[in-house]
């Protein structure tokens, strides 16, 4: 029995991972900012512990963690979500024989940054949609030629995207942004894991219903040239770990992959729980459960219930229960069944911001693009002042 220590408790992935540990024996237990959260409710974890969050700063997150892990006597530390960019510079401060599921920080940093994972996958011979420094002349032709898209270099959950319609005047960022040309057709996202640059699954799917840009009901789909993509991507930089993107479709129907998250995604949902321990630990692949329509329902009653006084109100609740929840569980009832206590700090920061869930949820995980403390082991260099291909991943592939 090993033990495994997950790095975020709050999202749904998280009851994943813990219940896919378990099934198989494991010892989980869960570090967690928040007090309280979905996954501490579930039985198959053993330990929650509360943790400061990265966004007070990257030092006391990574020394509380590295306690935890000696503490518990963690064998693998497994970031869940956006946390992984702080957690990646994990590594020097763990106890040798504890593995850490992430790749080092450059590379997980610079392929999170939009351009310089633009460049990466161009240099592959990927297709990628055309993409600039917001400021630079490069995309001020972008801007002239055609529709073009204006976003954060570093961000998550859709937050600061702007379309910019053919020769409007593009704004003014003090941080860094990217442009990148507009494609028209269908977004797709994904979900991998991958071991030493072999893919060992992968789920292709879409959105079917939104909480602002975040979708909260899915659909696995087919699309051989999507997993193509991946399948090249993940063999060039030799990956380990979780690997995700969001790809959109040209006119013409090939899919540029348009930005990567090096984590989960909702994807994660789609393959078996039994089978993620095997994956991660001992490299088997990976199966998809046989549903192909998922959904998580207390964010879809939400969104009904903002639509009681228009039309299609009860459309829209009926639909609250035509698809499995992704985390009910008959055998895990806890999760499911306390969901509103245990999400209530974050429930309670969305009323107060008007924010989205799904928003609210990463602000204290989020990575801002600042650089770590000069000297630190975690540090790779200010992604925030480059635009071009990081080092790290020049040295990947």
């Amino acid at each position: 029995m090993a033990t495994i220590l997950l790095t975020l408790g709050r999202l749904p992935k998280a009851l994943d991972l813990a219940r896919g540990f378990a099934l198989a024996g494991h010892r989980v237990v869960v570090a967690e900012p928040f007090g309280r959260h979905l996954a501490g409710a579930s039985r198959h974890v053993a330990r929650r512990i509360t943790v400061p969050p990265p966004v007070n700063g990257a030092g006391p997150y990574l020394d509380a963690l590295a306690e935890a892990a000696r503490r518990e006597g963690a064998d693998l530390v497994v970031p869940v979500s956006e946390e992984v960019l702080h957690v990646a510079a994990l590594r020097p401060r763990l106890p040798p024989a504890t593995r850490l599921l992430a790749m080092p920080p450059a590379l997980i940093l610079a392929v999170h940054h939009k351009g310089a994972f633009v460049e990466a996958a161009s240099a592959m011979g990927l297709p990628v949609p055309d993409t600039a420094a917001l400021g630079s002349e490069a995309a001020a032709a972008l801007a002239e030629a055609g529709d073009v898209v204006v976003k954060p270099a570093h961000s998550c959950a859709g937050q600061g995207v702007r379309v910019i319609r053919r020769g409007e005047a593009l704004p003014r960022e003090t941080s860094a942004h990217i442009v990148q040309r507009f494609l028209p057709g269908a977004e797709f996202s994904t979900c991998s894991l991958a071991r030493e640059g072999e893919v060992l699954g992968t789920t292709v799917y879409r959105g079917i219903r939104f909480s602002g840009s975040v979708a909260i009901a899915f659909e696995r789909v087919d699309h051989p040239a999507i997993e193509a993509w991946v399948t090249r991507f993940a063999r060039e930089t030799r990956w380990s770990g979780f690997l995700s993107f969001d790809f959109r479709e040209d006119a013409r129907g090939l899919a540029h992959a348009i930005e990567c998250n090096p984590r989960t995604t909702s994807g994660l949902h789609f393959f078996r729980a039994e089978d993620i321990a095997p994956a991660i630990l001992d490299g088997r692949k990976l199966r998809h459960r046989d549903e192909r329509e998922l959904q998580q329902f207390y964010s879809m009653l939400t969104e009904a219930q903002n639509g009681m006084f228009r039309r299609g109100f009860f459309a829209r609740l009926r639909e609250c229960g035509a698809r499995p929840d992704v985390t009910w569980n008959r055998a895990d009832p806890l999760p499911f069944l306390t969901m509103t206590w245990t999400a209530w700090p974050i429930i309670r920061a969305a009323m107060r911001h008007r924010a989205t869930f799904g928003e609210v949820a990463m602000r204290d995980l989020a990575w801002n693009g600042a650089a770590p403390e000069a000297g630190s082991p975690e540090a790779p260099g200010n992604l925030e002042r480059q635009h071009h291909l990081d080092r790290g991943v020049r040295e990947a592939i």
